[in-house]
Protein backbone atom coordinates (compact mmCIF):
# COMPACT_ATOMS: atom_id res chain seq x y z
CA UNK A 1 0.00 0.00 0.00
CA UNK A 2 1.42 3.19 -0.87
CA UNK A 3 1.35 6.82 1.22
CA UNK A 4 -1.36 8.07 -1.02
CA UNK A 5 -3.45 5.68 -0.29
CA UNK A 6 -3.14 6.36 3.36
CA UNK A 7 -3.65 9.56 3.09
CA UNK A 8 -6.84 8.92 1.07
CA UNK A 9 -8.43 6.52 3.60
CA UNK A 10 -6.52 6.59 6.49
CA UNK A 11 -8.81 3.89 8.00
CA UNK A 12 -7.96 1.21 5.51
CA UNK A 13 -5.50 -0.58 7.42
CA UNK A 14 -4.13 -0.25 11.00
CA UNK A 15 -1.88 -2.89 11.57
CA UNK A 16 -4.49 -5.17 12.67
CA UNK A 17 -5.72 -8.18 10.78
CA UNK A 18 -9.70 -7.35 11.59
CA UNK A 19 -10.00 -3.93 11.44
CA UNK A 20 -13.07 -2.58 9.43
CA UNK A 21 -12.47 1.23 9.51
CA UNK A 22 -14.98 1.36 12.80
CA UNK A 23 -12.64 0.41 15.64
CA UNK A 24 -13.49 -2.88 18.04
CA UNK A 25 -15.88 -3.04 20.57
CA UNK A 26 -14.62 -2.95 24.27
CA UNK A 27 -15.62 -5.77 25.93
CA UNK A 28 -17.70 -3.88 29.14
CA UNK A 29 -18.38 -0.53 27.17
CA UNK A 30 -22.46 -0.61 26.84
CA UNK A 31 -22.76 -2.56 30.61
CA UNK A 32 -20.25 0.24 31.48
CA UNK A 33 -23.28 3.12 30.00
CA UNK A 34 -26.02 0.65 31.26
CA UNK A 35 -24.62 0.25 34.83
CA UNK A 36 -23.73 4.25 34.87
CA UNK A 37 -27.17 4.85 34.12
CA UNK A 38 -28.78 2.78 36.53
CA UNK A 39 -27.03 4.25 39.34
CA UNK A 40 -28.20 7.66 38.84
CA UNK A 41 -32.17 6.16 38.91
CA UNK A 42 -31.36 3.82 41.74
CA UNK A 43 -29.98 6.66 43.93
CA UNK A 44 -33.33 7.50 44.98
CA UNK A 45 -34.08 4.01 45.93
CA UNK A 46 -32.85 4.52 49.65
CA UNK A 47 -29.79 4.92 47.84
CA UNK A 48 -28.21 1.40 47.93
CA UNK A 49 -29.19 0.37 44.64
CA UNK A 50 -27.61 2.94 43.40
CA UNK A 51 -24.21 2.41 45.05
CA UNK A 52 -24.31 -1.34 44.01
CA UNK A 53 -24.36 -0.19 40.33
CA UNK A 54 -22.13 2.84 40.43
CA UNK A 55 -19.32 0.60 41.82
CA UNK A 56 -20.10 -1.67 39.30
CA UNK A 57 -20.03 0.69 36.48
CA UNK A 58 -16.48 2.32 38.03
CA UNK A 59 -14.71 -1.38 37.89
CA UNK A 60 -16.09 -2.22 34.91
CA UNK A 61 -14.41 1.10 33.24
CA UNK A 62 -11.15 0.61 35.23
CA UNK A 63 -10.77 -2.74 33.01
CA UNK A 64 -11.96 -1.35 29.68
CA UNK A 65 -9.73 1.30 30.37
CA UNK A 66 -6.66 -0.40 30.65
CA UNK A 67 -7.86 -2.49 27.33
CA UNK A 68 -8.35 1.07 25.84
CA UNK A 69 -4.07 1.81 26.34
CA UNK A 70 -3.41 -1.34 24.41
CA UNK A 71 -4.55 0.30 21.13
CA UNK A 72 -6.63 3.20 21.45
CA UNK A 73 -7.48 3.75 17.61
CA UNK A 74 -8.78 0.56 18.04
CA UNK A 75 -11.21 1.02 20.65
CA UNK A 76 -11.76 4.94 20.19
CA UNK A 77 -15.89 4.92 19.14
CA UNK A 78 -16.12 2.12 22.22
CA UNK A 79 -14.44 3.96 24.98
CA UNK A 80 -16.44 7.31 24.49
CA UNK A 81 -19.84 4.76 26.17
CA UNK A 82 -17.45 3.44 29.07
CA UNK A 83 -16.32 6.65 29.33
CA UNK A 84 -19.88 8.01 29.23
CA UNK A 85 -20.17 5.84 32.12
CA UNK A 86 -17.59 6.59 33.93
CA UNK A 87 -19.34 9.79 34.89
CA UNK A 88 -22.58 8.70 35.15
CA UNK A 89 -21.31 5.97 37.83
CA UNK A 90 -19.20 8.97 39.51
CA UNK A 91 -22.59 10.97 39.82
CA UNK A 92 -24.51 8.19 40.37
CA UNK A 93 -22.37 6.69 43.21
CA UNK A 94 -21.89 10.39 44.90
CA UNK A 95 -25.66 10.97 45.02
CA UNK A 96 -26.66 7.49 46.23
CA UNK A 97 -24.00 8.26 49.29
CA UNK A 98 -25.62 11.44 49.98
CA UNK A 99 -29.04 9.84 50.10
CA UNK A 100 -27.97 7.02 52.14
CA UNK A 101 -25.92 9.31 54.92
CA UNK A 102 -29.40 11.94 54.84
CA UNK A 103 -31.06 8.25 55.38
CA UNK A 104 -28.99 7.45 58.32
CA UNK A 105 -29.12 11.08 59.80
CA UNK A 106 -32.70 10.74 59.29
CA UNK A 107 -33.00 7.76 60.98
CA UNK A 108 -30.52 8.67 63.89
CA UNK A 109 -32.48 12.07 64.50
CA UNK A 110 -35.70 10.03 64.40
CA UNK A 111 -34.86 7.96 66.95
CA UNK A 112 -33.59 10.73 69.16
CA UNK A 113 -36.65 12.93 69.02
CA UNK A 114 -38.33 9.58 69.87
CA UNK A 115 -36.24 9.15 73.09
CA UNK A 116 -36.63 12.28 74.02
CA UNK A 117 -40.72 11.92 75.11
CA UNK A 118 -40.87 9.06 76.42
Amino acid sequence: MSELDELLDPGINKGTPNYNGYGDKLPNANATLTLGILSIVGCFLYGLPGLICGVIALSLHKKDKEIYKTDPARYEQSFKNAKAGFICGIIGTSLSALYVLIFIFAIFFAFSIASMRF
